[in-house]
């Protein structure tokens, strides 16, 4: 026998709000501990900045690793050289931003500038294709305030580098954390759904 999809969906959105709420503990737990570890990267910007390009680092040397010893004895397959470049690419890209830091915090703030121009350009235009819509100025408020993020950053090229990672590195945990505990905390108190 068939079940409806609204039975289906309803039953599946049932199990998961209960394993949510079997494990909101430990939700809790972690949307606080990111909370912390995002108020600790603003607090400290330049530390977090810096643990992202040494973690950026050692993940490409790992790859880099692995991926050659993924080529080991396979010298017939296509493309092998190309492959064989990338993993020795991989090892020494990692291995400068561990010796040089600074200049893997420039690179990396370069393309966050990149990012929100391209972004905030992309919004302002689809802000303006939607304008009728209710709320099209959010989405065009959204696109201007990318632009002149990028436009602050790249104003202020060398001394952002060192603190601009770190910060948005703590903007996200904290966003990340308030919404896992908030959803936890919701979940845990929140009366059980009955499908009468």
């Amino acid at each position: 026998m068939a079940i409806p999809v609204d039975a289906a969906a309803a039953a599946l959105c049932e199990a998961m709000r209960e394993t949510v709420k079997r494990y909101s503990l430990w939700y809790l737990i972690q949307g606080i501990l990111l909370v912390v570890a995002g108020v600790l990267a603003l607090i400290y910007p330049f530390i977090s900045s810096v643990a992202i390009v040494f973690l950026l680092a050692w993940i490409l040397i790992v790859s880099g690793i692995l991926q050659g010893i993924g080529l080991i004895g396979a010298s017939n397959v296509p493309h092998y050289w190309l492959q064989l470049i990338s993993a020795v690419l991989a090892i020494l890209i990692g291995v400068l931003l561990l010796r040089s830091p600074d200049s893997g915090l420039l690179i990396m703030t370069v393309l966050l500038i990149v990012y929100f121009m391209v972004e905030g350009i992309a919004k302002v235009i689809f802000a303006l294709t939607i304008r009728p819509f209710p709320n099209w100025g959010w989405v065009l408020g959204s696109g201007l305030v990318g632009i002149l993020l990028a436009l602050i950053l790249w104003a202020n090229m060398p001394l952002t580098s060192d603190w601009v990672l770190g910060l948005m590195l703590g903007v996200l945990l904290i966003c990340e954390g308030a919404a896992l505990t908030y959803l936890a905390w919701q979940v845990r108190h929140a009366p059980a759904v009955s499908n009468g």
